[in-house]
Protein backbone atom coordinates (compact mmCIF):
# COMPACT_ATOMS: atom_id res chain seq x y z
CA UNK A 1 0.00 0.00 0.00
CA UNK A 2 1.29 3.48 -0.89
CA UNK A 3 2.28 5.82 1.90
CA UNK A 4 -0.17 8.55 2.99
CA UNK A 5 2.19 11.29 1.79
CA UNK A 6 2.33 9.83 -1.72
CA UNK A 7 -1.44 9.44 -1.77
CA UNK A 8 -1.94 13.08 -0.73
CA UNK A 9 0.34 14.19 -3.56
CA UNK A 10 -1.61 12.15 -6.10
CA UNK A 11 -4.92 13.46 -4.79
CA UNK A 12 -3.77 17.09 -5.16
CA UNK A 13 -2.50 16.39 -8.68
CA UNK A 14 -5.79 14.83 -9.80
CA UNK A 15 -7.78 17.65 -8.19
CA UNK A 16 -5.80 20.19 -10.23
CA UNK A 17 -6.29 18.15 -13.40
CA UNK A 18 -10.03 17.92 -12.75
CA UNK A 19 -10.24 21.71 -12.42
CA UNK A 20 -8.60 22.09 -15.84
CA UNK A 21 -10.84 19.53 -17.57
CA UNK A 22 -13.95 21.03 -15.97
CA UNK A 23 -12.96 24.50 -17.15
CA UNK A 24 -12.32 23.22 -20.68
CA UNK A 25 -15.70 21.49 -20.64
CA UNK A 26 -17.44 24.76 -19.74
CA UNK A 27 -15.52 26.71 -22.40
CA UNK A 28 -16.38 24.13 -25.07
CA UNK A 29 -20.03 24.21 -24.04
CA UNK A 30 -20.09 27.98 -24.51
CA UNK A 31 -18.35 27.80 -27.89
CA UNK A 32 -20.55 24.92 -29.00
CA UNK A 33 -23.70 27.00 -28.55
CA UNK A 34 -22.36 29.76 -30.79
CA UNK A 35 -21.05 27.31 -33.39
CA UNK A 36 -24.35 25.42 -33.39
CA UNK A 37 -26.23 28.68 -33.97
CA UNK A 38 -24.03 29.34 -36.99
CA UNK A 39 -24.79 25.90 -38.42
CA UNK A 40 -28.53 26.32 -37.93
CA UNK A 41 -28.42 29.85 -39.34
CA UNK A 42 -26.59 28.72 -42.49
CA UNK A 43 -29.02 25.93 -43.38
CA UNK A 44 -32.01 27.99 -44.66
CA UNK A 45 -29.79 29.91 -47.09
CA UNK A 46 -28.18 26.70 -48.36
CA UNK A 47 -31.60 25.09 -48.77
CA UNK A 48 -32.98 28.05 -50.72
CA UNK A 49 -29.86 28.19 -52.88
CA UNK A 50 -30.20 24.48 -53.69
CA UNK A 51 -33.88 24.90 -54.57
CA UNK A 52 -33.24 27.78 -56.98
CA UNK A 53 -30.34 25.95 -58.59
CA UNK A 54 -32.48 22.84 -58.97
CA UNK A 55 -35.27 24.86 -60.62
CA UNK A 56 -32.87 26.50 -63.07
CA UNK A 57 -31.02 23.32 -63.96
CA UNK A 58 -31.57 21.77 -67.36
CA UNK A 59 -29.42 19.30 -69.32
CA UNK A 60 -28.92 21.73 -72.21
CA UNK A 61 -27.63 24.40 -69.80
CA UNK A 62 -25.34 21.89 -68.08
CA UNK A 63 -23.44 21.36 -71.31
CA UNK A 64 -22.39 25.02 -71.38
CA UNK A 65 -21.06 25.35 -67.81
CA UNK A 66 -17.77 23.69 -66.77
CA UNK A 67 -18.83 23.35 -63.11
CA UNK A 68 -21.69 21.08 -64.22
CA UNK A 69 -19.45 18.89 -66.38
CA UNK A 70 -19.79 15.25 -65.40
CA UNK A 71 -16.83 12.82 -65.64
CA UNK A 72 -16.00 11.52 -69.08
CA UNK A 73 -17.11 8.12 -70.29
CA UNK A 74 -13.71 6.61 -69.44
CA UNK A 75 -14.22 7.54 -65.77
CA UNK A 76 -12.65 9.83 -63.21
CA UNK A 77 -8.86 10.18 -63.50
CA UNK A 78 -7.92 12.76 -60.82
CA UNK A 79 -9.78 13.86 -57.69
CA UNK A 80 -9.04 16.74 -55.34
CA UNK A 81 -9.70 15.53 -51.76
CA UNK A 82 -10.04 18.16 -49.02
CA UNK A 83 -9.68 16.91 -45.43
CA UNK A 84 -10.87 19.23 -42.66
CA UNK A 85 -9.52 18.57 -39.14
CA UNK A 86 -8.95 20.71 -36.05
CA UNK A 87 -5.85 22.60 -34.98
CA UNK A 88 -6.08 21.36 -31.38
CA UNK A 89 -6.44 18.02 -29.67
CA UNK A 90 -8.16 16.93 -26.43
CA UNK A 91 -11.33 16.09 -28.36
CA UNK A 92 -11.33 12.32 -28.17
CA UNK A 93 -11.33 10.38 -31.42
CA UNK A 94 -12.66 13.33 -33.45
CA UNK A 95 -9.57 13.87 -35.62
CA UNK A 96 -8.72 10.16 -35.78
CA UNK A 97 -12.16 9.39 -37.21
CA UNK A 98 -11.82 12.10 -39.87
CA UNK A 99 -8.37 10.86 -40.87
CA UNK A 100 -9.66 7.28 -40.99
CA UNK A 101 -12.50 8.33 -43.29
CA UNK A 102 -10.05 10.19 -45.56
CA UNK A 103 -7.76 7.16 -45.73
CA UNK A 104 -10.72 4.90 -46.52
CA UNK A 105 -11.80 7.16 -49.38
CA UNK A 106 -8.24 7.46 -50.68
CA UNK A 107 -7.83 3.68 -50.73
CA UNK A 108 -11.17 3.34 -52.51
CA UNK A 109 -10.21 5.88 -55.19
CA UNK A 110 -6.69 4.54 -55.65
CA UNK A 111 -8.15 1.04 -55.99
CA UNK A 112 -10.08 2.40 -59.00
CA UNK A 113 -6.89 3.81 -60.52
CA UNK A 114 -7.70 7.42 -59.63
CA UNK A 115 -4.94 9.93 -58.77
CA UNK A 116 -5.51 12.09 -55.69
CA UNK A 117 -4.52 15.68 -54.90
CA UNK A 118 -4.67 15.93 -51.11
CA UNK A 119 -5.58 19.32 -49.57
CA UNK A 120 -5.40 19.57 -45.78
CA UNK A 121 -7.09 22.02 -43.40
CA UNK A 122 -6.05 21.80 -39.74
CA UNK A 123 -2.83 20.91 -37.91
CA UNK A 124 -3.91 17.41 -36.90
CA UNK A 125 -4.41 16.20 -40.46
CA UNK A 126 -1.20 17.91 -41.57
CA UNK A 127 0.80 16.26 -38.76
CA UNK A 128 -0.54 12.81 -39.60
CA UNK A 129 0.16 12.91 -43.33
CA UNK A 130 3.53 14.51 -42.69
CA UNK A 131 4.35 11.53 -40.47
CA UNK A 132 3.22 9.09 -43.18
CA UNK A 133 5.22 11.07 -45.79
CA UNK A 134 2.19 11.50 -48.03
CA UNK A 135 2.47 14.13 -50.77
CA UNK A 136 0.18 17.12 -50.07
CA UNK A 137 -1.05 19.60 -52.68
CA UNK A 138 -1.85 22.37 -50.16
CA UNK A 139 -2.34 22.92 -46.44
CA UNK A 140 -3.99 25.54 -44.23
CA UNK A 141 -3.74 26.11 -40.47
CA UNK A 142 -5.10 29.65 -40.20
CA UNK A 143 -8.83 28.90 -40.32
CA UNK A 144 -9.32 27.47 -36.82
CA UNK A 145 -12.73 27.02 -35.23
CA UNK A 146 -14.22 30.28 -36.58
CA UNK A 147 -14.42 29.80 -40.35
CA UNK A 148 -15.82 32.54 -42.56
CA UNK A 149 -17.20 32.70 -46.07
CA UNK A 150 -13.90 34.29 -47.14
CA UNK A 151 -12.01 31.22 -45.90
CA UNK A 152 -14.31 28.95 -47.89
CA UNK A 153 -13.84 31.07 -51.02
CA UNK A 154 -10.04 30.97 -50.65
CA UNK A 155 -10.10 27.19 -50.27
CA UNK A 156 -12.39 26.38 -53.15
CA UNK A 157 -11.31 29.01 -55.72
CA UNK A 158 -8.15 27.17 -56.94
CA UNK A 159 -10.05 23.86 -56.97
CA UNK A 160 -12.80 25.35 -59.15
CA UNK A 161 -10.17 26.78 -61.48
CA UNK A 162 -8.47 23.38 -61.82
CA UNK A 163 -11.82 21.67 -62.38
CA UNK A 164 -12.83 24.16 -65.07
CA UNK A 165 -9.45 23.72 -66.75
CA UNK A 166 -9.92 19.94 -66.79
CA UNK A 167 -7.00 19.24 -64.44
CA UNK A 168 -9.39 17.73 -61.88
CA UNK A 169 -12.36 15.49 -62.66
CA UNK A 170 -13.98 15.86 -59.22
CA UNK A 171 -13.55 17.55 -55.82
CA UNK A 172 -14.57 15.89 -52.56
CA UNK A 173 -14.55 17.10 -48.94
CA UNK A 174 -14.09 14.97 -45.82
CA UNK A 175 -15.66 16.73 -42.84
CA UNK A 176 -17.60 16.07 -39.63
CA UNK A 177 -21.33 16.24 -40.20
CA UNK A 178 -22.98 17.98 -37.24
CA UNK A 179 -26.18 16.12 -36.38
CA UNK A 180 -26.06 16.85 -32.65
CA UNK A 181 -23.49 17.53 -29.94
CA UNK A 182 -22.91 13.79 -29.50
CA UNK A 183 -23.41 12.68 -33.12
CA UNK A 184 -20.78 14.00 -35.55
CA UNK A 185 -20.03 11.22 -38.07
CA UNK A 186 -17.22 11.76 -40.57
CA UNK A 187 -18.68 12.28 -44.04
CA UNK A 188 -17.40 12.51 -47.60
CA UNK A 189 -19.22 14.93 -49.89
CA UNK A 190 -18.60 15.52 -53.59
CA UNK A 191 -18.95 19.24 -54.32
CA UNK A 192 -17.69 19.17 -57.92
CA UNK A 193 -19.11 18.55 -60.42
CA UNK A 194 -22.24 20.32 -59.22
CA UNK A 195 -25.36 18.15 -59.32
CA UNK A 196 -28.41 20.15 -58.18
CA UNK A 197 -30.47 18.13 -55.69
CA UNK A 198 -33.82 18.42 -57.51
CA UNK A 199 -32.27 17.81 -60.90
CA UNK A 200 -30.40 14.89 -59.39
CA UNK A 201 -33.67 13.38 -58.14
CA UNK A 202 -35.29 13.79 -61.57
CA UNK A 203 -32.39 12.10 -63.34
CA UNK A 204 -31.96 9.36 -60.74
CA UNK A 205 -28.32 10.24 -60.00
CA UNK A 206 -26.45 11.05 -56.82
CA UNK A 207 -24.86 14.35 -55.86
CA UNK A 208 -22.55 12.56 -53.45
CA UNK A 209 -20.22 9.80 -54.48
CA UNK A 210 -19.76 8.42 -50.99
CA UNK A 211 -20.98 8.96 -47.48
CA UNK A 212 -24.07 11.02 -46.66
CA UNK A 213 -25.27 14.09 -48.54
CA UNK A 214 -25.29 16.32 -45.46
CA UNK A 215 -25.23 19.64 -47.25
CA UNK A 216 -27.59 19.29 -50.20
CA UNK A 217 -30.64 19.96 -48.01
CA UNK A 218 -33.14 18.20 -50.24
CA UNK A 219 -36.12 20.52 -50.89
CA UNK A 220 -39.69 19.27 -50.50
CA UNK A 221 -41.31 17.32 -53.32
CA UNK A 222 -43.17 19.97 -55.26
CA UNK A 223 -43.74 21.16 -58.81
CA UNK A 224 -41.02 23.20 -60.44
CA UNK A 225 -41.35 26.91 -59.72
CA UNK A 226 -41.93 29.42 -62.50
CA UNK A 227 -39.44 32.28 -62.68
CA UNK A 228 -39.15 35.41 -64.74
CA UNK A 229 -35.44 35.26 -65.51
CA UNK A 230 -33.50 38.46 -66.14
CA UNK A 231 -31.17 38.75 -67.89
CA UNK A 232 -31.21 34.97 -68.61
CA UNK A 233 -30.82 31.56 -67.01
CA UNK A 234 -27.26 31.37 -68.36
CA UNK A 235 -26.23 34.63 -66.69
CA UNK A 236 -27.85 33.64 -63.40
CA UNK A 237 -26.25 30.20 -63.38
CA UNK A 238 -22.87 31.72 -64.18
CA UNK A 239 -23.01 33.61 -60.86
CA UNK A 240 -25.00 31.03 -58.91
CA UNK A 241 -22.85 27.96 -59.53
CA UNK A 242 -19.61 29.30 -57.92
CA UNK A 243 -21.71 30.65 -55.05
CA UNK A 244 -23.26 27.21 -54.54
CA UNK A 245 -19.85 25.51 -54.45
CA UNK A 246 -18.46 28.08 -52.00
CA UNK A 247 -21.52 27.60 -49.82
CA UNK A 248 -20.97 23.84 -49.77
CA UNK A 249 -17.40 24.36 -48.57
CA UNK A 250 -18.49 26.93 -45.99
CA UNK A 251 -21.10 24.55 -44.61
CA UNK A 252 -18.46 21.81 -44.30
CA UNK A 253 -16.14 24.16 -42.38
CA UNK A 254 -18.89 25.40 -40.05
CA UNK A 255 -20.23 21.93 -39.30
CA UNK A 256 -16.74 20.60 -38.57
CA UNK A 257 -16.06 23.50 -36.18
CA UNK A 258 -19.30 22.81 -34.30
CA UNK A 259 -18.56 19.08 -34.23
CA UNK A 260 -15.09 19.79 -32.80
CA UNK A 261 -16.55 21.70 -29.85
CA UNK A 262 -19.11 18.97 -29.25
CA UNK A 263 -16.42 16.29 -29.28
CA UNK A 264 -14.17 18.30 -26.96
CA UNK A 265 -17.01 18.94 -24.51
CA UNK A 266 -17.80 15.21 -24.40
CA UNK A 267 -14.13 14.27 -23.97
CA UNK A 268 -13.59 16.79 -21.16
CA UNK A 269 -16.77 15.70 -19.39
CA UNK A 270 -15.61 12.08 -19.50
CA UNK A 271 -12.19 13.12 -18.20
CA UNK A 272 -13.76 15.12 -15.37
CA UNK A 273 -15.99 12.19 -14.39
CA UNK A 274 -13.04 9.79 -14.50
CA UNK A 275 -11.00 12.14 -12.30
CA UNK A 276 -13.86 12.21 -9.78
CA UNK A 277 -14.00 8.40 -9.68
CA UNK A 278 -10.23 8.22 -9.24
CA UNK A 279 -10.36 10.76 -6.40
CA UNK A 280 -12.98 8.69 -4.58
CA UNK A 281 -10.79 5.60 -4.86
CA UNK A 282 -7.64 7.42 -3.73
CA UNK A 283 -9.42 9.00 -0.76
CA UNK A 284 -10.65 5.62 0.41
CA UNK A 285 -7.16 4.21 0.00
CA UNK A 286 -5.69 7.18 1.85
CA UNK A 287 -8.15 6.79 4.73
CA UNK A 288 -7.34 3.09 5.05
CA UNK A 289 -3.61 3.83 4.98
CA UNK A 290 -3.97 6.54 7.63
CA UNK A 291 -6.12 4.24 9.78
CA UNK A 292 -3.49 1.51 9.48
CA UNK A 293 -0.76 3.94 10.60
CA UNK A 294 -2.85 5.11 13.58
CA UNK A 295 -3.63 1.51 14.56
CA UNK A 296 0.05 0.61 14.38
CA UNK A 297 1.01 3.61 16.56
CA UNK A 298 -1.63 2.69 19.14
CA UNK A 299 -0.37 -0.88 19.22
CA UNK A 300 3.18 0.37 19.78
CA UNK A 301 2.05 2.65 22.62
CA UNK A 302 0.12 -0.15 24.33
CA UNK A 303 3.01 -2.52 23.87
CA UNK A 304 5.43 -0.01 25.36
CA UNK A 305 3.15 0.60 28.33
CA UNK A 306 2.85 -3.12 28.98
CA UNK A 307 6.61 -3.46 28.79
CA UNK A 308 7.06 -0.71 31.40
CA UNK A 309 4.64 -2.46 33.75
CA UNK A 310 6.61 -5.68 33.50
Amino acid sequence: MAKPRELRRRIRSIQNTRKITKTMELVSTSKLKRAQDRVVGARPYARALAEVLGDLYAPDLAERFPLLRQPAADGTKRVGLVLITSNRGLCGAFNANLIREARRRMQELEGQGVSIDLHLVGKKGISYFKFTKRAVASQRTDIGDKPTAAHAAELVAPLMAQFQAGTLDAVEVVFAQFKSAVSTPPTTLRILPVTPPRADRRLGGSAVSTGTDALSAQPPNRLSAYYILKPSADAILESLLPLYVRNQMFRALVETAAAEHGARRTAMKNATDSAGDMLDLLRRTYNRARQAVITQELAEIVGGAEALKG
